[in-house]
């Protein structure tokens, strides 16, 4: 099993077109996007306590 080809990818955005409507996917994405956004600044974060602090 290998990374998705041309014709997989056209099938799934076939099935979530039917699934979702045309309407509903912008704010589909959008969600997905903040969501994305939001891990990232937590994972961010998380790194920046972990880091022992420099003294000067």
């Amino acid at each position: 099993m290998g990374m998705l080809g041309g014709k997989e990818w056209i099938l799934i955005i076939i099935v979530v077109l039917l699934l979702f409507g045309g309407k509903k996917i912008p704010e589909l994405m959008r969600g997905l996007g903040s969501g994305i956004k939001e891990f990232k600044d937590a994972t961010k974060k998380e790194g920046d306590e972990n880091e022992p602090k420099k003294e000067n």
